[in-house]
This record gives structure tokens, C-alpha cells and sequence, in this order.
């Protein structure tokens, strides 16, 4: 295997992993430090706990707030989760074989998770960046902002162009995933003559250094978002 493709698909992919779980943890260690405030922020009427619970869920996954405030980007961030979620679930299929009919349903929907999914996951995300180039949001947007949007659309559209340009059997990745799993990084042979072997790459590439920065940028919110609408909803 070609060094450069050797390290980014073997070594690399450990790296990312490792970074992303002790970054993770480390966050994550840090907001349950956080000092709890002396005054109670819950909204009145309290709800009883079981609503408490589906209402902190229901604000961080629904986003009720943006809704009212701006309807066009509440669309355009509930299609980008939605379809994160999508693309997150396809990529399950790689990583084994599921039991019984679990295998089956994973197999018949493949087109639409790993196809419509991230198509739409890559509109989502190119929606999102060319807003930050007009007025009032140019002016709020920091360079991260722009970075973390280029590396998900980059990595979205060469996990598109595998999807629809290269023809490699499902099998074949699961056999790279078999390599990772036995610490002996490998492209099996039909992925590695194919003719999207760099695209697989340079997808490998960008979804590392989306990995090893994710627990130290903006993304992380979701996670922090639980803890603060917890607060809020007392």
C-alpha cells in the first residue's frame, strides 16, 4: 500500500479515534465540575420528572426556539441532524454483519442512508456555509466556523462520490473495517486498485481531522446542549 494512504487509513484512524474519546471525556469531565448555580433556573409550572426528561430532549433535538426565530435555517439545521443521523446509522452497516432480520433491513436501506442521506447532509452543509458569507452572519462568523463547514462538506462529498462513482462491494469495506479491528490496517486489494481508492482516502482523511477536532470546537454543543437545557427546564 502507498505510504500516505497506509497512514491516513491505519495509524491515522487510531489517532482520530483516541483524540476524539480522551477530548470527549474531557469535556465531559468539565461540565459535570461546572459550579451549580445558587438560584433555581427551572420554568415554572414545574413538570414531573418524565416530562422534565422528554422536554430537555425535545428542546435539544427539535430546536423550538430557532423555529420562531428564524423558520428557513430551523429547516436547514433539522435536514443536517437528520441526515448526520442517517449518514451515522449507514455507516453502522460497515461495521459488521447484524443478526437476522436486522441485517436484512440494514441491506434493503442502504440506498436511502448511505444515497439520499448524504446528499441531503451535503446540501444541509453547503446551505450553511454560503450563509455565512452574506450580511449580518459574515460579520459574526470566525474562521472556525468556516473550517468546520468546509471539513464536513468536503468529507460529505467524497463519501458521495464512493456512494455513486465507485463500485466497490459493501464486503470490501467491511474487510478494511476487519483490518482496523485486528490492528493491522490494510485497503484490501479491490479497494486499493479501484478508481476511487484516493477519493476513499482523502474521505478517511477529512473524517479524522473532523474526529480529532470535534471535542474541541463548536460541534460539541450538542452534547452541552443536554446539560444546559437541563438547567433551564430545572
Amino acid at each position: 500500500m502507498h505510504a500516505l494512504a497506509y497512514w491516513i487509513t491505519g495509524p491515522g484512524v487510531y489517532l482520530a479515534v483516541g483524540v476524539f474519546a480522551l477530548g470527549l471525556g474531557y469535556r465531559l469531565y468539565q461540565w459535570r465540575r461546572m459550579a451549580a448555580s445558587p438560584m433555581r433556573l427551572g420554568i415554572f409550572p414545574k413538570p414531573p420528572p418524565g416530562a422534565k426528561v422528554l422536554r430537555i430532549v425535545a428542546d435539544t433535538l427539535a430546536f423550538p426556539q430557532l423555529a420562531e426565530v428564524n423558520p428557513s435555517l430551523w429547516v436547514a439545521a433539522i435536514v443536517f441532524h437528520v441526515a448526520l443521523l442517517g449518514v451515522f446509522v449507514g455507516h453502522l452497516h460497515l461495521l459488521g454483519r447484524f443478526p437476522g432480520q436486522l441485517e436484512e433491513m440494514m441491506t434493503a436501506n442502504a440506498s436511502l442512508v448511505g444515497g439520499t442521506m448524504g446528499v441531503l447532509w451535503a446540501l444541509a452543509a453547503l446551505y450553511l456555509l454560503i450563509r455565512r458569507f452574506k450580511t449580518p452572519y459574515k460579520e459574526i462568523s470566525t474562521p472556525e466556523d468556516y473550517l468546520l463547514l468546509l471539513l464536513i462538506l468536503g468529507a460529505v462529498v467524497m463519501g458521495d462520490h464512493l456512494r455513486f462513482f465507485g463500485h466497490v462491494d459493501v464486503g470490501v469495506y467491511q474487510e478494511y473495517i476487519r483490518s482496523l479491528y485486528a490492528f493491522r490496517p490494510e485497503l484490501p486489494a479491490a479497494l486499493a486498485t479501484s478508481s476511487v481508492k484516493w477519493s476513499f482516502v482523502v474521505h478517511i482523511l477529512l473524517a479524522n481531522l473532523l474526529l480529532i477536532y470535534l471535542p474541541f470546537s463548536k460541534l460539541v454543543h450538542f452534547i452541552g446542549a443536554f446539560f444546559t437545557n437541563g438547567i433551564r427546564r430545572g
